[in-house]
């Protein structure tokens, strides 16, 4: 059987920290201001850097090594036992050469670390953004549920200060005013709790934003759009293109086989050449001047440990890889899952549920005033109209989470 989805509207409040002349402002806003100030980005920005300086050295050369000497060149003569003397110089210069195609491997294995350190970066900002959504979520439903907690709370106040006031005569009517008392207290220990809810999100987006935890924020009403997600092939497609954990496995696949492509080209040694010229005076003048060739023998050393371990670890990098292959799947069809249900829940509710039930409450309290209703029904609305805002708050929350982390996993921004 097909599931008929309809598109859901919800007008909410999004946050931002403002100074107190200042006008709200757009999520998308608050979202810029966080990824423009949140210390942290710094880190990942140092680290590209870092990264590019890595792939600058893996491309250096050797520099070379000049070595001078400055003596005295005595000769004797063995059949007159006659002796001469004199000054000797000599200059010799020592360059290394690595075995062809090493350097350009060195360098394939840094670029990957630039990619790997771009890549974070992005994960970073992407974290980031969805990070203050989420808060900004949090806050705006912890807002919620204090106005209508408070607002019953104090109905249930107000009603029995008035009772109480009247010195009921009986005992049923003094102990339904106790009950509404006890309403009272208990609703201003829920509305304490939301509270607290409210300010510790606010603190957090704060520090987000890079302001003061004791920062005001003001709130603006948008509306968001909860549409079904995709189909999951689909998304699991896009996941496997764009999923940043997954790009790194690849990406170190890639670096571990360049590793391992080294330390075979490392089995060659390297060439050193060493140009020299050396000199003396005596009786005579004599120049020596010539090349020379020093080349390691790879007779006992071979590089085999270096090879057989760069070859295990591109072994763990591509197991790694298959199994967070298998995870990403996972957490995408959990996600797509979880997000299609709380669409489908939403779905069911017209969208006034929360301004009817607010409109029950207020009718009741005026028509139980006026001694038209009983007491258990009078309670059962104010109590009910409290728990269905926590439950549609709840339900949204769940929706935006699950939408959140979808997009994080499949890295695209869902359509609305």
């Amino acid at each position: 059987m097909k599931t008929t989805y309809r598109t859901l509207n919800f007008s909410l409040f999004w946050l931002f920290t403002i100074t107190a002349s200042a006008d709200p402002v757009s999520v998308i806003s608050l979202v810029n201001k966080a990824l423009a100030t949140h210390p942290e980005l710094r880190y990942y920005e140092a680290q590209i850097d870092v990264a590019q300086g890595g792939k600058t050295k893996a491309g250096e050369i050797k520099n070379p090594e000049l070595m001078t000497g400055v003596g005295n060149w005595r000769v004797r003569d063995l059949a007159t036992n006659k002796l001469t003397n004199g000054p000797t110089w000599a200059v010799q210069l020592t360059q290394t050469f690595e075995w062809p195609g090493r350097l350009s491997l060195r360098k394939a294995i840094a670029q990957k670390d630039i990619e790997l350190a771009l890549l974070g970066l992005d994960q970073f900002r992407a974290a980031l953004a969805a990070r203050v959504r989420t808060i900004s979520w949090k806050m705006l439903a912890a807002q919620e549920k204090t106005r209508a907690t408070e607002e019953v709370a104090k109905r249930f106040k107000s009603l029995s200060e008035v009772l109480l006031q009247r010195d009921p005569a009986g005992a049923a009517p003094r102990l339904e005013a106790r009950i509404i008392q006890a309403n009272a207290l208990n609703l201003g220990a829920e509305a304490t709790l939301a509270r607290n809810e409210l300010e510790s999100a606010r603190f957090e987006l704060n520090q987000l934003l890079g302001e003061k935890a004791e920062h005001p924020l003001e709130l603006r009403m948008e509306n968001i759009t909860l549409n079904p997600p995709p189909e999951l092939e689909a998304l699991l497609a896009e996941a496997r293109r764009k999923n940043f954990d997954l790009r790194a496995r690849i990406l170190d696949v890639e670096q571990q086989g360049y590793a391992v492509q080294l330390a075979q080209n490392e089995r060659w040694p390297s060439i050193t050449v060493v140009p020299f010229i050396q000199k003396q005076t005596n009786n005579t003048r004599e120049t020596q001047v010539g090349i020379g060739l020093s080349i390691p023998l790879p007779l006992w050393n071979r590089n085999k440990g270096a090879i057989e371990a760069s070859k295990a670890r591109e072994v763990q990098a591509e197991v790694m890889l298959t199994a967070q292959m298998r995870q990403l799947e996972r957490d995408v069809a959990a996600q797509s899952s979880h997000y299609r249900h709380h669409v489908e829940e939403l779905a069911k509710w017209p969208g006034d549920t929360l301004e009817s039930f607010r409109k029950a409450a207020a009718e009741a309290d005026e028509h139980y005033r006026l001694g038209a209703l009983p007491l258990s029904t009078y309670t059962e609305l104010q109590r009910q109209y409290v728990g269905s805002v926590a439950a549609v708050l709840a339900s949204q929350l769940a929706a935006v989470d699950a939408r959140l982390q979808l997009e994080q996993l499949t890295g695209t921004k869902l359509a609305q």
